[in-house]
């Protein structure tokens, strides 16, 4: 039995994310989430919200992340 459930896994190892209006396309999972952990933790205010909600959805393994309200 896996440790983590299988819907979590993300599909693919890409994931495209937008912050701050700026679009990047990511080749790692691990590499892309660690990079919005490190900006929550070392920063305030709006910018870690922003953060804090791409990492948040790199979490339930979606494949387009964004700091955006849709």
């Amino acid at each position: 039995m896996l440790a983590i459930p299988e819907l979590a896994m993300p599909r693919s190892r890409k994931v495209t994310t937008v912050y701050n209006g700026r679009c990047e396309v990511w080749t790692d999972y691990e590499e892309a989430k660690s990079h919005f952990l490190e900006i929550m933790m070392t920063t305030e205010g709006e910018e870690r919200d922003r953060a804090e909600c791409v990492y948040i959805q790199l979490t339930h393994g979606l494949s387009e992340c964004s700091d955006e309200d849709e």
